[in-house]
């Protein structure tokens, strides 16, 4: 009788762990669900406001534009584990310094294992050293 007590309470153990951990992701999700403007790729401040970032909780699909072109693909999130899946860019060429930061861009969506969000300020942080890769700002929304 103990032990089949034992391994009922030991199944709703992980069973509640495994829901949390569903409750928190989705969260996080829409937590970071928005358009942000980049304010800083690698060690480079942008100042263009067309550099975005937008995050979408429906289908974990990640958008924006990178500087001079266009980039989509998905992400996943795990608590504030960030990562991001193969990303399409769109093949447009622009002035070298523009090219520059778009390149910081899109490394920093390759090499992100993290970020914070606080203060609407999203950080993209390397997943080799916790580094900040990327700096955005969340676009406010009217309704």
């Amino acid at each position: 009788m103990r032990i089949i007590i034992s391994l009922v309470l030991t199944a709703l153990l992980f069973t509640g762990c495994e829901e949390t951990k569903k409750v928190i992701d989705t969260a996080g999700r829409v937590q970071l669900s928005g358009t942000y403007n980049v304010t800083m790729a690698g060690a480079q401040k942008v100042t263009k406001s067309e550099n975005s970032i937008t995050f979408r909780a429906l289908d974990n699909s990640v958008s924006g534009n990178a500087g001079c072109n266009d980039y989509f693909g998905n992400y996943t999130l795990d608590l504030y584990a960030l990562n991001f899946g193969p990303i399409g860019v769109t093949e447009q060429y622009c002035d070298e310094n523009i090219m520059k930061v778009e390149r910081n861009v899109l490394n920093a969506l390759r090499d992100t294992g993290s970020y914070t969000l606080e203060n609407d300020v999203l950080t993209l942080l390397s997943k080799n050293d916790r580094s900040v890769l990327l700096k955005a700002s969340k676009v406010k929304t009217t309704n």
